[in-house]
């Protein structure tokens, strides 16, 4: 039994590696650019990528990444201010510099008011044309 954990405890020494970076690293002048999308209104489901968005920030540091949360269809949910608990998520995100844009389609369809948006979202007229044209420029698109 005492070699079965030795070998395993070594097996999980040698398993844990650090991330190598690609090449160029991620610095204040060379930024990742990271997209993510909510399109779900299920509150689990928005917080995944709110969690996702802040571990990717924690590991890079908020100066090294340029990121963009993308809400439409039933995720138009996460940018109003009605919903306390997720409100309170994306402002702290936006204090790290994450850009929130809602789709102006969404909100036509759904009857939102600009007023209803949780402060500083961007409104953008179609939010899977935002995130298309984000990708085309090179950003990554992160589907957690």
């Amino acid at each position: 039994m005492k070699y079965f954990t030795l070998i395993l405890l070594s097996l999980c020494i040698v398993s844990f590696a650090d991330t190598e970076f690609a090449e160029p690293k991620p610095s204040i002048d060379n930024q990742r650019q990271i997209v993510f999308s909510i399109k779900s209104s299920n509150d689990e489901e928005i917080n995944h990528v709110l969690s996702s968005a802040n571990n990717v920030l924690k590991f890079y540091g908020p100066e090294n990444v340029e990121m963009k949360i993308v809400a439409y269809y039933h995720g138009i949910k996460a940018l109003q201010k009605a919903h306390k608990d997720i409100a309170l998520r994306v402002r702290a995100l936006m204090l790290l510099d994450v850009e929130f844009v809602a789709c102006g389609n969404t909100m036509k369809t759904k009857k939102i008011k600009e007023k209803e948006l949780i402060e500083g979202t961007v409104i953008v007229t179609a939010g899977i044309v935002e995130m298309i044209e984000r990708v085309k420029e090179g950003w990554v698109n992160i589907v957690p």
